[in-house]
């Protein structure tokens, strides 16, 4: 299985963002949607890449984007980890059954048993733009997802996203 390519249809998803709600993809359907799956709650990694996206979490908005952060973890971590980052936007428990969504979009690491770092500009038709599979332990930064926004119609000048893996 590998990571889903531009061009595909996001598979549409329902996952928990607190104990009692839950959020799915195609309530996001008419805007554009960033996926960041992550390995782990508490990690040193995705808690600065959380922590830069938490800062850019208005630029996306410009881009008329919605970030939505995924992992395994189960939600008590992420509500415990959202409350005393003071993140805003959900983290999503692909918890049970476990990785499911992950396994979906190809970015299930079955050996490791978590969501690998991945990246997903999806546009408000529901389709993938762009798409990077980023080494478990480097932070992906943000260049790539702002340039893909800047790509789709509607959005800064239009231009080409870029390449996957860039």
């Amino acid at each position: 299985m590998s990571i889903l390519e531009p061009g595909t249809r996001a598979p549409d998803f329902a996952l928990h963002s607190t104990p009692d709600q839950t959020v799915s993809l195609s309530e996001f359907r008419g805007r554009n949607v960033i996926l960041a799956f992550y390995p782990a709650d508490w990690s040193p990694v995705c808690g600065d890449q959380l922590a830069l996206y938490n800062e850019l979490v208005e630029e996306f908005a410009h881009r008329h984007a919605q970030l939505l952060a995924i992992s395994v973890d189960g939600i008590w971590s992420h509500v415990a980890l959202s409350e005393q980052r003071h993140y805003h936007f959900p983290l999503l428990s692909d918890f049970e059954p476990k990785g499911e969504v992950a396994k979906a979009y190809g970015v299930y690491a079955a050996e490791a048993g978590v969501a690998e770092r991945a990246l997903f500009v999806i546009d408000g038709e529901g389709i993938i733009r762009w798409s990077y599979l980023s080494p478990m332990g480097v932070n992906p930064g943000a260049d790539g997802i702002l340039e893909a926004l800047d790509a789709l119609p509607g959005n800064a000048a239009g231009k080409a996203a870029p390449e996957p893996g860039k």
